[in-house]
């Protein structure tokens, strides 16, 4: 039976089983890209048939939607485009609003940052606790019958939250980090996904670059938001790199690449997973795209699946602020920060 992944089907959009994460094109990770880079790399996923495109309304406070909208929008019925709201900033720190008006603003801002009067998938980029679910995926629907989204999208919730949400409108899409070395989403989300009909998106199939060999002994650069996890701090990532590298042997055995691997292995676990790795490499986003051409075996998969057990991965996820902001389940006995 062949393991080469089929296209993806996200509420009306037909997709490839891999799109493009934009995200450290203008945040969060350290070095950044200048703005011709960014800008070339984005094309070249166009030209090489990248067909999905994800962004927020974070990721740079604005920036990294007026990257795309500069770049990509001349193009516009060639990708499906999905942005994020309720998650942003403000005088440079993170906060959330999930309040039916600051989501009508964001999105407002989104389409004039992004070109465009119309975005194909819109998240709510966490849960605000201090708002029902119900009342922020209600000002999507309004903005849906408006013309202004096409489907909406959640991220960083569990199954409870979903189908709370799912009740009031079809979700479209449940974004998740999602990984070898981060299975969460396995508890309960990606089934609940399938049952709903609901595309699982999978932001970090790459373990943010471990999985990919782009984090070397020294680690990441200060600043980098990486640095403030817990799983690239001592002594948790010496431990982690030593599963990096068997890893690392895995992938030689089965002659590909670990990038390659670690989203042929995500894109394994259910036929309803897409997965958005971010580069800012060209010869790395042409690797990824490759990985829709291998069709590896199921024991190569099974070995990936054997090595990062749920207790594998030494610390946190995420530091005590940032796990505060995720609605994702957790297993029983992860450390928390």
């Amino acid at each position: 039976m062949s393991l080469l992944p089929s296209p993806r089907t996200i509420g009306p959009f037909t997709v490839k089983a891999i799109g493009l994460g934009c995200m450290n094109l203008s945040h969060a990770y350290l070095p950044r890209p200048d703005a011709q880079q960014a800008e070339r790399l984005l094309r070249h996923a166009l030209d090489i048939g990248v067909d999905f495109f994800d962004t927020a309304a974070l990721y740079g406070f604005g920036a990294n939607e007026e990257l795309l909208g500069r770049t990509l929008m001349h193009r516009r019925d060639d990708f499906t485009l999905a942005s994020k709201c309720v998650l942003g900033g403000k005088d440079g720190q993170r906060g959330i609003d999930g309040s039916p008006a600051a989501i009508t603003a964001t999105l407002e801002d989104s389409l004039r940052r992004l070109q465009v009067e119309h975005i194909d998938l819109y998240y709510l980029h966490r849960l605000d606790p201090n708002v029902p679910i119900e009342e922020s995926v209600g000002a999507l629907v309004r903005a849906v019958e408006a013309g202004k989204i096409g489907a909406i999208g959640l991220s960083e919730m569990s199954a409870a939250t979903l189908r709370r949400a799912h009740a009031v409108h079809p979700i479209a899409a449940m974004q998740t980090e999602y990984s070898p070395w981060t299975r969460n989403a396995e508890v309960a989300v990606l089934d609940a996904c399938g049952e709903l009909g609901v595309a699982f998106v999978a932001f970090s199939p790459v373990a943010r670059g471990v999985l990919a060999g782009g984090v070397g002994a020294d680690g990441v650069p200060e600043g980098d938001i990486r640095a403030a996890m817990p799983r690239f701090q001592s002594p948790h990532f010496e431990r982690n790199m030593e599963l990096a590298a068997a890893f690392g042997a895995i992938a030689a055995d089965a002659g590909c690449t670990m990038a390659q691997l670690s989203l042929a292995w995500v894109l394994s676990r259910r036929p309803w997973v897409v997965a958005i790795p971010g580069t800012t490499s060209i010869a790395h986003l042409d690797e990824d795209l490759a990985t829709l051409t291998l069709d590896l075996s199921a024991d190569t998969l099974a070995a990936v699946d054997a090595l990062f057990t749920f207790e594998a991965v030494s610390g946190p996820r995420y530091p005590r602020a940032a796990q505060a902001q995720v609605d994702t389940e957790t297993w029983d006995g992860e450390p928390m920060a």
